[in-house]
């Protein structure tokens, strides 16, 4: 099957659409897995790193065209950009982790013993008190994205980390199923692009001067970032921009003006129709009304 055929989802079966930075999403295995009579035909996900955990059941694994049986209880690891799909047993259960890459690689940037977990995809069978564990914390983040208490972001990530170690221990052991995933060139070069924003954000540089600094072109830049995040290169950098505006109006007491000059801005008046552009309000209102977490 020609890469160009296989379908890139949101989530299974959800147009495409950019991914907030923030994004953390769970749903039970058989949320989409039943409607779609078990069967979950090949797919990609742009810029979302998924974790599958099975408690009961099994089938069959398909990952970049290498298919494997598996049958709880299980966790395995999908990257971004891995085309992968599933033929289920009838009335398999679990849980399906959802995580944007950029949420992903902040997470653990104290911690690069996990920064790598997600470079390959591991099948890894779990014992019955592990899955039981790992079930509770399931059910935990589960909890935590659905109401409004305070810290419950907090928690959230933490429910993220401990399953990514249970993964990262789990891959180091000799009976882990490991399954090479190649990033494509377009998944690579948006993957250097996305390092480069975050060096340089703050110099507001022309698309044009980071691709050359990439060695590609600038419409090359902009086909990879089109297709592997549904995004612009220009909405990338404006993203990572708009991000460290709104931390700095909510947790420094700089003003808006300086905010905007310390992002490269040289108007302050142009950092105010750019942050409201996106937002639909100016930052001073921003910071006075922050949204509800």
């Amino acid at each position: 099957m020609q890469q160009s055929a296989i379908p890139a989802f949101y989530l299974y079966g959800e147009p495409h659409r950019a991914v907030e930075s923030t994004f953390i999403h769970l749903e039970r295995l058989d949320d989409r897995s039943r409607p779609s009579e078990w069967t979950i035909r090949p797919h990609s996900h742009a810029d979302m790193h998924q974790v599958f955990l099975l408690d009961t059941g099994g089938g069959t694994v398909s990952i970049e065209g290498e298919a494997s049986g598996i049958a709880a209880p299980t966790i395995f690891t999908i990257p971004a950009t891995a085309v992968h799909g599933f033929d289920w047993q009838e009335e398999t259960t679990g849980w399906v982790l959802t995580v944007a890459c950029t949420f992903y690689d902040r997470l653990v940037q104290d911690h690069g013993d996990l920064a790598s977990l997600f470079d390959s995809s591991y099948l890894l069978a779990l014992d019955p008190a592990s899955c039981d564990v790992a079930t509770r914390w399931a059910k935990d983040l589960d909890r935590e994205l659905t109401w409004s208490a305070t810290g419950r972001r907090a928690a959230a990530a933490a429910s993220v980390l401990r399953l990514a170690v249970l993964c990262a221990r789990l891959a180091e052991a000799v009976e882990a199923t490991h399954v090479s995933v190649a990033p494509p060139p377009a998944a690579a070069l948006v993957a250097r692009y996305r390092a480069l924003v975050e060096e340089s954000y703050r110099d507001r540089e022309p698309i044009g001067v980071l691709a050359g600094r990439l060695g590609c072109s600038q419409s090359s830049l902009r086909s990879a970032c089109k297709t592997i995040a549904g995004r612009s290169p220009s909405q990338i950098l404006d993203d990572r921009a708009l991000l460290e505006a709104k931390r700095m109006l909510l947790y420094s007491h700089l003003s808006v003006a300086q905010i905007g000059y310390s992002l490269g801005f040289s108007d302050p008046a142009y950092f105010s129709r750019f942050f409201t552009r996106y937002e639909k309000r100016p930052p001073s209102d921003y910071r006075q009304y922050p949204p509800l977490k």
